[in-house]
């Protein structure tokens, strides 16, 4: 498995979506939980490391990367725990999940304390640009992971992690852009933002500018080395080209970006 293609291993998550499995998977099972800002992601990897459930949930539980609502937190990660434990026909006790980097202690403590009450007993937590380097799997480069609310950039030098910075600013606040451009409520901004994605690409410059200036800042000594974009942010047509032409350098864009930390995630798990 460590040799596959990253896009493979996305394209074969993503048909994993919503998919009854054909029958029972191979163990021990490893689990991720991505809490995210706006939606809730579960993952489930057999013994060969290959994702067997993937599943989603909206969330509005947290804010900037941070769990603003503990309470539908919990209620989310426990719905979605139970219908991977019903498809599966196993019982889930252990998990991994993120948080991003840079946010304190008690704010990362959080998210272990989500998956504890919604009923997993063996919590770990791994930062969500490092979950999402154990996807794309990196040599030379930046992991920049673009969530609802903040940037996380991972600078890799030869496969190892050389610096680790978070920034405020991702998807929710390309939403609030095209609000306020279109007079529409953020929520149906979103909405639009994915069904129109051409037409939004426009309206939504100047905000993947601010993420793209705050990328460079966060990669002053790296300039030379490539971007890989993951996070559901930015999973939109021509975002990467806006960000490759106004920082002048390479960027690397995934299908299915958005399960790029979630499999990241559960294989961090114990």
């Amino acid at each position: 498995m460590s040799g596959e293609d990253p896009r493979q291993l996305l394209e074969t998550a993503s048909g994993m979506v919503g998919a009854t499995p054909d029958g029972p998977p191979a163990g021990p099972l490893r689990v991720g939980v991505d809490l995210g800002t706006a939606s809730c992601v579960l993952v489930v990897l057999d013994a060969d490391d290959r994702p067997v459930w993937v599943d989603s949930h909206p969330s509005a539980a947290l804010r900037d990367g941070v769990v603003v609502d503990v309470a539908r937190a919990t209620a989310t990660v426990r719905l979605l725990r139970n219908r991977a434990e019903e498809a599966l026909g196993v019982v889930l006790t252990s998990v991994a999940t993120a948080y991003p980097p840079c946010i304190p202690v008690k704010d990362a403590r959080a998210c272990t304390y989500v998956c504890e009450s919604a009923g997993f007993t063996d919590v770990v937590l791994v930062d969500e640009v490092t979950a999402a380097q154990r996807t794309l799997k990196v040599v030379d480069g930046v992991v920049v992971d673009v969530g609802g609310g903040s940037t996380g950039v991972g600078v890799f030098r030869s496969g190892r992690l050389d610096a680790l910075d978070d920034r405020a600013g991702g998807g929710h606040h390309l939403d609030l852009v095209l609000a306020g451009a279109l007079g529409l409520s953020v929520e149906d901004a979103e909405v639009h933002k994915r069904a129109h994605q051409r037409e939004s690409l426009p309206v939504l410059v100047p905000g993947l500018q601010r993420i793209a200036e705050s990328v460079r800042a966060m990669t002053r000594d790296a300039e030379e080395l490539p971007l890989h974009l993951a996070g559901g942010a930015l999973m939109i047509t021509g975002a990467g080209d806006v960000l490759a032409e106004y920082l002048e350098r390479t960027v690397v864009s995934y299908p299915h970006a958005l399960l790029i930390t979630p499999i990241g995630i559960a294989r961090s798990a114990a």
